[in-house]
């Protein structure tokens, strides 16, 4: 596989992250079931995304957070929402570091190889002067328009039971005051 087929490309018609604007589109390689796959966000239209971005393949925080979500991905399913991985890493690293961290061995969700760094620019979660990205979670609908944006730094691992708690509180329909959880009332 050639380096042009590892470089991403983004609609730079398309340059907001702001939530209730369209989700900046792209077209990535990715690692998809031990494979290596070009998937554009539009590919999930229709559904639900999850994007997330962590900084970097081999390192000690991101295992434990992308080994949980990864755990999650039958709840998110059942949420009609894809899950999608990017890190500025390649696929190739990302194939490698699977292979060998028992916790990822059964990645069940895409993993973008982000390599010219469009899509975590895109998405503005680029650390221009280290070239990785901070954790940044998006999720976009199924019209393709950003609903929530969080990002935490490079040291700070996510919570998966509240990125699940927030996809229901987006899809429920109503207003959702401060501690929601699915099966409360909305207002």
């Amino acid at each position: 596989m050639g380096k042009d087929h590892e470089c991403c490309s983004h609609n730079s018609n398309q340059v907001s992250t702001q939530v209730g604007k369209p989700a900046p589109d792209f077209t990535c390689q990715a690692l998809v079931g031990g494979e290596f796959k070009e998937i554009s966000l539009s590919d999930y239209r229709g559904k639900w995304v999850l994007l997330y971005f962590y900084p970097l393949d081999f390192t000690f925080v991101c295992p434990t957070e992308i080994g949980a979500i990864n755990d999650a991905v039958p709840q998110f399913e059942k949420l009609n929402c894809q899950v999608i991985a990017a890190s500025t890493d390649s696929v190739y690293s990302h194939l490698a570091w699977t292979e060998r961290q028992p916790e990822l061995r059964n990645m069940a969700h895409p993993m973008l190889g982000d390599t010219a760094h469009t899509v975590s620019r895109a998405y503005r979660v680029l650390i221009e002067e280290e070239g990785i990205a901070l954790r940044g979670s998006f999720f976009i609908d199924p019209d393709g328009v950003l609903q929530w944006i969080n990002i935490n730094g490079k040291d700070t691992g996510r919570n998966v039971d509240e990125l699940l708690r927030v996809l229901a509180a987006l899809q429920s329909g109503g207003l959702t005051p401060c501690n929601w959880k699915p099966g409360d009332a909305t207002l």
